[in-house]
This record gives C-alpha cells, sequence and structure tokens, in this order.
C-alpha cells in the first residue's frame, strides 16, 4: 500500500494581452467560478489604478468585484489571510517584489491568479509580468480586436504624445492593435 501525503498544492496562473484584450473580464470570471466553489478569496490591485473604482477591480464592458487597493506587493501577504484564491491586477503596476509575493502564496499552497499587459506602449515586455509568466504553471494570452483592420491584436497603441511608461488611461489614450497596424511611438527611441 502506498503512503499518500497530502498537502494543499498551490499554484500560478497568469493572465496576460493587450489593452481591451478581456484580461479583468477573464479574471473575474474565475474569481466567480471559485466563489461558487465556496472558496475564500482575496483581490488585490495597485493604488495607481483608479480608472473605475478604487474598491473594485471592473473590466472595460463593467463586470466588477470587491477588491483591495495596495500601495506596494508586499501589503498582499498581510492582507490575503486564509484566503484560498489571491487574484492580483494589474500586475504590471507592481514591483519586481511581487514575483517573490506570488511565489510565497503558492508555496503555501494557494491558488494564486495575476493579470495584467505583457507588453508596454512600445511593445517591449513589461516587467514584471514576463517574469511571472515564467514562473506560472499556466499562462493565458487573451487578444483583442484590431481598432483598424478588425484583425486579432496583442499591441496597446498609444494614441498621445507621453514618454512615461505608465500613463493610467482608457480608449481617450490607447487602441488595440495589430502587428501590422500597429506603429512606433515617435519616441520610441
Amino acid at each position: 500500500m502506498l503512503n499518500v501525503v497530502t498537502k494543499d498544492l498551490g499554484w500560478i496562473e497568469v493572465i496576460v494581452g493587450s489593452m481591451f484584450s478581456g484580461k479583468t473580464e477573464e479574471l473575474i470570471r474565475r474569481l466567480r467560478r471559485a466563489q461558487i466553489a465556496n472558496q475564500k478569496i482575496a483581490i488585490f490591485k495597485p493604488k495607481i489604478d483608479t480608472r473605475y473604482s478604487k474598491g473594485h477591480i471592473v473590466s472595460h464592458n463593467a463586470q466588477r468585484i470587491p477588491s483591495v487597493a495596495v500601495s506596494n506587493a508586499s501589503e498582499i501577504l498581510d492582507l490575503a489571510g486564509e484566503a484560498k484564491v489571491v487574484a492580483i491586477d494589474e500586475g504590471q503596476f507592481f514591483s519586481a517584489e511581487i514575483i517573490d509575493v506570488c511565489e510565497k502564496l503558492a508555496t503555501e499552497g494557494r491558488r494564486v491568479i495575476v493579470a495584467g499587459l505583457d507588453q508596454d506602449y512600445k511593445g517591449k515586455p513589461f516587467e514584471p509580468m514576463p517574469q511571472i509568466m515564467a514562473i506560472a504553471e499556466s499562462v493565458t494570452k487573451t487578444l483583442a480586436i484590431c481598432v483598424v483592420c478588425g484583425n486579432p491584436a496583442n499591441k496597446t497603441q498609444r494614441i498621445v504624445v507621453d514618454s512615461q511608461r505608465v500613463v493610467i488611461g482608457e480608449n481617450d489614450i490607447y487602441e488595440a492593435r495589430c502587428r501590422n497596424c500597429y506603429e512606433d511611438p515617435p519616441n520610441a527611441a
């Protein structure tokens, strides 16, 4: 007879894509399913993201679920409590510390779901998301629809001139574009 050691198995899931690709919508879908399964959840987002609500993560199609806004990733460890599922939206807005936070939570036996942009407006990897994808057990890449031609889009086109890497905004500042319709920003050098 085999000795079976049962242990809570934790893991990391990542949802990435361009803006307007349904990342937050997919995150909310997974969290609703966890709620149906009576799993305790904790949801976090960076304080910098105040586009729709300070106390919710909100998709572009207005789906919402309550969340806690945090200033830095280490707060997540303190606030996750007994949650079996820990969700983090807009992961690209956290420092590299988020990588260790995700690892620690998963090692504790929790399901960790992180959603965020995999590329910035210049089409470059948006740290720390590539590093989180590298340690994740599961990665889902979502695609938007190119506003120019209607093909699948995996780029975020900034339509205003601003050289800052992080500019919080909506469709007044960004558009989803495919590889062919994406244009390098004038300040991309």
